[in-house]
C-alpha cells in the first residue's frame, strides 16, 4: 500500500514547516508541485475547515491519493476577525505582505493593549481514497504589533506578537515555532489522525 501523502500547498515556506513537523512519520510526503500537479483550485468555502476540505478532495480525486491540504488565517478581532479566511486574498494575492501588515498595523492606529487581540487559525484537512475525510484545528493567540519585528517567518508572521515568548511568530526559532503555532498545534492532531489510519490499515 503507498504510503505516499501529497500536501495540496505551492506555499515553499508552509511545507519547509509541515515536512519539519511530520517528519517523524513513516510517510513521503510531497508538495503539489513534486507531484507534477498545476490546478486552479477554487476557495469558495464559508469557513477554514470548508476551504481546506476542499483543496484536499480535488487534489486527492485527482490523484487518488491520499491528502493533505491547509487553509489558515490571522483573524484580528478589534477588524471583526478580518482577514480570516481571505487572509492570503486580503488586499489581493499578488500584494506584497509588507503592505498588508502595514495595513494592518495602520487600521489599528490607536487601539491599545487587549483590544490588539488577535489569533492564528489552521485547519488541516484529510481527503482519503475510500472517499472519508477529517480536519483538524489549531491556533494561537496573540496580539497586533506596531511593527513588523522578525524574519524566521512569511506572511503576517512578523506583526502577530506573542506575550508569553515576549516575540511575534517571526522571531521564534523553528523548534519553538513548530511546537506552539497554530499549524503545529493542528498539525501534532493530524499527526495521531494519520498514525491510527495507517495502523489500521497494516493490522
Amino acid at each position: 500500500m503507498s504510503k505516499k501523502v501529497i500536501f495540496a500547498t505551492g506555499n515553499v515556506g508552509k511545507m519547509k514547516e509541515i515536512k519539519m513537523i511530520l517528519s517523524d512519520l513513516d510517510i513521503e510526503l510531497i508538495s503539489m508541485k513534486e507531484a507534477g500537479i498545476d490546478v486552479e483550485i477554487v476557495e469558495d468555502g464559508a469557513s477554514f475547515e470548508e476551504n481546506a476540505l476542499i483543496k484536499a478532495k480535488t487534489i486527492m480525486e485527482l490523484t487518488g491519493e491520499l491528502t493533505l491540504a491547509d487553509d489558515s488565517g490571522l483573524e484580528v478581532d478589534y477588524l471583526n476577525k478580518e482577514p480570516g479566511i481571505y487572509s492570503a486574498r486580503y488586499m489581493g494575492e499578488e500584494t506584497s505582505y509588507k503592505i498588508k501588515n502595514k495595513s494592518i498595523i495602520d487600521r489599528l492606529k490607536g487601539v491599545e493593549g487587549q483590544d490588539r487581540s488577535a489569533r492564528f487559525v489552521c485547519v488541516i484537512a484529510a481527503a482519503f481514497p475510500d472517499g472519508s475525510s477529517l480536519t483538524t484545528r489549531g491556533t494561537i493567540e496573540g496580539l497586533i504589533g506596531y511593527e513588523e519585528r522578525g524574519d524566521n517567518g512569511f506572511g503576517y508572521d512578523p506583526i502577530v506578537y506573542i506575550p508569553e515568548y515576549d516575540a511575534t511568530t517571526a522571531q521564534l526559532s523553528a523548534q519553538i515555532k513548530n511546537t506552539v503555532s497554530h499549524r503545529g498545534k493542528a498539525l501534532e492532531q493530524m499527526k495521531v489522525k494519520l498514525m491510527e489510519y495507517y495502523n489500521a490499515m497494516y493490522l
